[in-house]
């Protein structure tokens, strides 16, 4: 190949990749497959190590092509990266209009809106199209050149298109941010290689575009957004609004949820539904960006040294804090789990006030070293339940101790243990006061028997009196009992038994829940209830039986087993029969015929009439039981189209083979 046709077959390759990138990274709609791609960029490689004088800055394949560096050299903007005044209000957002409004009397606003992304703030610099030079913010007016580490980001065209691309130098600004997936995955291959994790996905993207080696920002998973184009109303853009587009349509990524607003209350209204949806977003965002959308009335409000006036950010409810720990706790739970909880110097954080959080278990006090005077950074996302995010380590005193975690349990006094493969110590003591009141909050929730009026307080004073020593106990209450605790008016009380004994009737699944089985919460309660329908037929359930069940396994049927084997559960479940507690699940049939008790299935190949699931639950429904593999107790093995090894099985072991048509008069189907 002569140079002339490497020239023009070098750039027919970079103008396809650069078209293919945009599609991907900004558009997210891949014309070609992966393969396909890499071949293009296969080719580009080889031609350009052929010609290497032909390599040019901005060809896709130099986007990890700088050397490292010992300090990143200063920049100065062309125009000053100012911060944003704050609003934490709808009162503040129309404080913030009346301020516009006396500076612009008569005029009338309206706004763009666009999430605030918790990311790093850059600006870069093209020349006639082509990317010159990437920059941090620094102190707003000089920041550090960072364009080695900025290339590898691919959503960051190399190449612009359209108006833009031709501009002689374009500034424009945007955030580099880490999606929260790609930040979860990264921290965990960093956890699992031994290395140091990120608190959040703002501080693993400030740390990777600042890395000294482009191959180690490469290597990071970066993303951008643009917003802002320096010199946007000198081009001629009237609007905001067509700031975006013209950045949109030079192939720079722009955020999908930029809106505009014609009013202060849309603008309100989009501040309030991004705040409800910044968990879905994909990203880290702390608030929303208001902006003034007329360039021109932007230019006549100007700005102060420190923000411009034509543009607000309405900032989120804080998900991070730091505060200390005062005191590691350790609570007793239903099951006798001992869980250690760090007792706080109060903080608020997204709207409450956090002073307890959970440390979850020996492993994870001990992995992030947590200890009593730390000052330690917690986070509540998604309106959830606070954890400890780190340690703050440059502020631990010089006396703190590693915390040890207690062999007793700590209310009782009784040995605790830690079994094989598990993740708790457990109290072995099963009187346990702890484990009782545990247990009987548990019992009494929502989502159990829903027992309304039994709180904390009311299960304290029936366990410390005695007075309740099982579930079975709460079925015998009386109003004068429940009457003689603190802070218990008639009128309370008889709600208290009212609701007692209302929960009679939340059926079986509700109380397979409340039991308190080690391993079964709501899913595997409404499991075992419809499949077995009552209470009888589960406690004379095999583990076998219960293993067959799609999804129970092994470790879950052996604990299910374990419960009911156990005879003081068996005499509670006696006990709160007699109560008349409803030991079946409404709308399950229980007195159906079961012709096919104590028959074995196996189906292998594809029926025509029914899937395999269908058949697995018309087999279950008659009584029978499917299990996945043939043996010499098999009764039947189903065989319909393409059938694997188990047909030769069943033959080899002389277990009775049934086509379609067989099975069907069998179950009678046919």
């Amino acid at each position: 190949m002569t140079r002339a046709d490497a020239l023009q077959r070098i750039s027919e390759l970079r103008e396809q990749i650069h078209h293919h990138d945009y599609l991907y990274y900004t558009e997210a709609r891949p014309e070609i497959s992966d393969a396909e791609y890499d071949a293009l960029m296969r080719e580009l490689r080889e031609l350009e190590a052929a010609f290497p004088d032909l390599v040019t800055p901005d060809s896709p394949t130099q986007r990890v092509a700088g050397q490292p560096v010992d300090a990143f050299r200063p920049v100065a903007h062309r125009a000053a990266m100012l911060s944003l005044d704050n609003a934490t209000s709808p009162d503040d957002l129309r404080e913030f209009e009346a301020r516009l409004g006396r500076a612009l009397p008569g005029t009338r606003l309206a706004y763009v809106c666009e999430p605030k992304i918790d990311g790093l703030g850059i600006a870069l610099l093209y020349e006639r199209g082509r990317f010159v030079r990437g920059a941090t913010r620094g102190d707003g007016r000089v920041g550090e050149d960072i364009t080695a580490n900025l290339k590898t980001i691919r959503s960051l065209p190399t190449l612009l298109r359209g108006a833009l691309g031709g501009v002689p130098e374009l500034e424009v600004r945007g955030e580099v941010f880490m999606p929260r997936a790609d930040f979860e995955q990264l921290n965990r291959g960093l956890q699992e290689s031994g290395e140091g994790t990120f608190a959040n996905p703002r501080n693993a993207a400030a740390g990777a575009v600042r890395q000294k080696d482009p191959a180690v920002t490469a290597r990071r998973p970066l993303d951008i957004f643009l917003y802002h184009v320096s010199e946007g109303r000198e081009l001629g853009f009237r609007t905001y609004s067509d700031t975006v587009a013209a950045l949109r349509e030079a192939g720079f990524k722009t955020n999908p949820r930029t809106e505009p607003c014609a009013t202060l209350d849309a603008v309100i209204d989009y501040c309030r539904r991004l705040e409800a949806d910044r968990d879905a977003l994909g990203y880290d965002a702390d608030g929303a960006v208001v902006k003034v959308d007329s360039l021109e009335q932007q230019w006549r409000l100007g700005s102060t040294t420190h923000h411009p006036r034509w543009a607000i950010a309405f900032k989120f409810a804080a998900r991070q804090a730091t505060t200390v720990v005062q005191a590691i706790e350790v609570n007793v739970g239903k099951t006798g789990a001992l869980t250690p909880v760090a007792k706080l110097a109060p903080v608020p954080l997204a709207g409450v006030t956090i002073s307890n959080v959970s440390l979850h278990n020996e492993d994870e006090v001990r992995r992030k070293d947590v200890r009593v005077g730390d000052t330690v950074l917690i986070e509540r996302a998604g309106d959830v339940i606070p954890y400890v995010v780190q340690v703050v380590m440059s502020k631990r005193p010089a006396d703190t101790v590693p915390y040890v975690f207690p062999d007793r349990c700590p209310v009782c006094g009784h040995a605790a243990a830690r079994l094989p493969g598990e993740a708790y110590w457990r109290c072995l003591n099963t009187a346990c006061p702890a484990q009782l009141k545990a247990r009987l909050r548990h019992f009494g929730s929502r989502h159990a028997m829903d027992i309304e009026h039994l709180g904390e307080a009311v299960v304290e004073q029936l366990v410390d009196r005695k007075r309740v020593k099982d579930f079975a106990d709460l079925y015998t209450l009386t109003v004068d009992e429940v009457a003689d605790l603190e802070r218990f008016a008639e009128k309370s009380a008889v709600n208290l038994v009212a609701a007692i004994q209302a929960s009679k009737t939340r059926g079986l699944a509700r109380l397979l829940n409340a039991l308190g089985i080690l391993m079964v919460g709501e899913r595997v309660a409404s499991l075992l209830a419809n499949q077995f329908g009552t209470m009888e037929r589960l406690l004379a359930a095999s583990e076998t039986e219960l293993n067959e069940i799609r999804g129970i396994g092994d470790e879950l049927a052996q604990s299910i087993r374990r419960f009911f084997d156990d005879e003081t559960n068996r005499e509670v479940i006696r006990r709160l029969a007699e109560a008349d507690v409803e030991m079946a699940q409404p709308g399950v049939e229980t007195e159906r015929p079961q012709p096919l008790a104590g028959r074995t299935f196996v189906v292998t190949g594809a029926l025509s009439s029914l899937t395999r699931e269908a058949a697995r639950e018309l087999i279950e429904r008659l009584g029978g039981r499917v299990t996945s593999s043939v043996s010499k107790k098999t009764s039947y093995v189903v065989v319909g189209e393409a059938p694997g090894s188990k047909a030769d099985d069943a033959r080899r072991l002389g277990v009775e083979i049934l086509d379609e048509a067989a099975f069907l008069k069998l179950t009678g189907r046919a």
